[in-house]
């Protein structure tokens, strides 16, 4: 059994009528971007504010959109798919290798580099260019990362860097 730590971030945005997530400055080098300093050993938790701006017309328990219990999808890029279509974006997990610090954009396949660790993304969607069969992944290591905004594309139906091995789906409370 294991146990999971974590902080609500969330900032109340009475504009957009949604609660938004605290903005954690980003830190850390990636090579070719911008240097925001060094990252912290932890970063320091934020109070819980359980209430939103004044003014914001839904009260934090009523905001809150909670998960239902995870569930791990089945090795195959045509499963992956069509819980993608059925329930929205999934989370994987994938190997990542010296080479993936640099890339900048078009469809990733790893040719370069000793293998660093692990990697958790998020998967948003798939595509096909010139005959490419592509995921569309979110990263999370900074907007000046990657081909837009901190996304990338990666080869789909390959299990390439492994991200079709371990892929998590899950419902929302609603």
């Amino acid at each position: 059994m294991w146990s999971l730590h974590a902080v609500f971030t969330l900032l109340c945005s009475p504009t957009h009528g949604v609660c938004k997530p605290y903005a954690f400055h980003p830190c850390g080098r990636r090579p070719n971007q911008t240097y925001y300093g060094e990252c912290p050993g932890s970063w320091p938790t934020p109070k819980c504010e359980k209430f939103c701006q004044k003014g914001y017309p839904k009260p934090y328990e009523e905001d809150k959109i909670q998960g239902k219990r995870p569930y791990i999808l089945p090795k195959d890029e045509a499963a992956i798919r069509k819980d993608i279509m059925m329930n929205g974006p999934v989370v994987a997990s994938m190997r990542v290798y010296g080479d993936f610090s640099y890339y900048r954009g078009g469809i990733y396949k790893h040719t370069a580099g000793a293998f660093r660790g692990g990697h958790a993304v998020k998967i948003l969607g798939w595509g096909t260019e010139n005959g490419t069969d592509y995921w569309i992944v979110a990263n999370s290591w900074n907007t000046n990362w990657g081909e837009d905004n901190g996304f990338f594309r990666i080869l789909r139906g390959t299990n390439h860097c492994n991200i079709e091995d371990f892929v998590f789906g899950g419902h929302i409370k609603v």
